[in-house]
């Protein structure tokens, strides 16, 4: 059923984005954690009676550094605060616009050495399940962005305070943050109360593959972490709801959406060792999965209808059925005339080819079953493979 992808011509079902813009040059913004990492700085300034700049230097980790400006920043009482806008640049990521500030004490407790306490104030999510970067009941605020944090308060205390233990509380705060959070993954990953402080290279560059494949993997390793070993994989939000109702009994953590990247989900998956996959999609994706797109998105290619078609005439002999399929516009509409023909045969086919394709990215170990959904939602084939089990 495999064949190679055709040139990108028009979405084929509901879950698919639609055609790509004319290519122009996209402009890079910058993550939640250098956002962080400029309002701490500017809050320390505030705190230490400093002159604080209307733009900050952000070191980045990997190397140079980035300009950010403060929104505002003042002193109150006996803490400093300041305000970054989040700019993600062309990327179309939900905090684009947020505020995202940081307050700064110095810490009063007892101690002589070096001391930064971090919290996560209102808008800043906190970790409730295991198998994330920051241990449960921590502050949703990753690796990166906190040290990130710690060496942007670093540059500003070692100018103003040579010698001084570095002593300080940090609160990083998102005013709008638990509003965001309802359109990211936070709540399936068992964050709750807010956006996670993000980051790995302090810029967001447009339209990231590698920002969804970390998601996917990071859903995985909440899975893992909560022991469970059948996982529920869908291409979008749709076809998950009506996944979820075909497997009642598994906990909502065990769903993920990997979207179009079948292959890589697939295949990290079998890596991490579960020992069942389900995998649902409507029929227009099953048939791009079918025929060999381990990455689904439109701009990568259609699928391919004439193929379809000289398939519906070996299965069913009838010329003017296979001519109306490959005559099609979409998937959506080969899928009305098999079904109004009767030719269920075509679709059994259609499903086998995705489970197909599906065992050839996990490899022999988990077992496989997939769904294949109309566009309605209502079950057109479900199919397994067993598998050979874990090591």
């Amino acid at each position: 059923m495999k064949k190679t992808p055709k040139t990108f011509q028009a979405p084929e079902d509901d879950e698919t984005p639609g055609p790509p813009r004319p290519r122009k040059e996209l402009r890079q913004g910058f993550a939640t954690g250098a956002a962080a990492a400029a309002a701490a700085q500017g809050a320390l300034c505030e705190l230490l009676d400093r002159p604080c700049p209307d733009r900050v230097e952000v070191a980045l980790p990997g190397g140079g550094s980035l300009s950010i400006p403060l929104n505002r920043h003042e002193r109150r009482g006996a803490r400093g605060e300041a305000v970054v806008i989040k700019d993600a640049g062309d990327d179309p990521d939900v905090t684009h616009g947020a505020e995202i500030g940081a307050r700064v004490w110095r810490l009063e407790s007892p101690g002589a050495g070096e001391d930064i306490t971090l919290l996560g104030g209102e808008g800043v999510g906190r970790v409730t399940k295991p198998g994330l970067p920051v241990a449960v009941g921590e502050p949703a605020i990753n690796p990166v962005p906190r040290r990130m944090i710690r060496l942007a308060l670093r540059q500003v205390w070692d100018k103003f305070c040579p010698g001084e233990p570095l002593r300080l509380r940090v609160e990083i705060f998102v005013p709008r943050g638990e509003e965001l959070a309802r359109h990211t993954l936070n709540p399936r990953l068992g964050i709750v109360g807010g956006i996670s402080i993000l980051g790995t290279t302090g810029l967001v560059k447009p339209f990231s593959h590698q920002a969804y494949r970390a998601t996917i993997a990071s859903s995985l390793r909440v899975v893992q972490a909560a022991g469970l070993k059948h996982l529920g994989f869908s291409i979008g939000g749709k076809s998950e709801e009506h996944l979820k109702a075909f497997l009642p009994k598994l906990p909502e953590e065990a769903f993920i959406q990997m979207g179009d990247y079948v292959r890589f989900a697939l295949k990290v998956a079998a890596h991490m060792k579960f020992s069942e996959i389900t995998a649902a999609a409507f029929f227009g994706k099953a048939l791009k999965i079918a025929q060999g797109f381990g990455h689904t998105h439109a701009s990568r290619g259609l699928a391919d209808l004439q193929e379809l078609g000289r398939l519906t005439l070996s299965l069913t002999g009838n010329a003017a059925l296979a001519q109306a399929v490959a005559g099609a516009n979409t998937a959506r509409q080969t899928l009305e005339i098999l079904t109004e023909a009767g030719a269920g045969l075509v679709v059994a086919h259609v499903g086998a080819g995705m489970l197909a394709a599906l065992r050839d990215y996990a490899g022999p170990r988990p077992k496989l079953n997939a769904v294949m959904l109309d566009f309605n939602g209502s079950l057109l084939w479900r199919g397994e493979r067993p598998g050979e089990g874990a090591a």
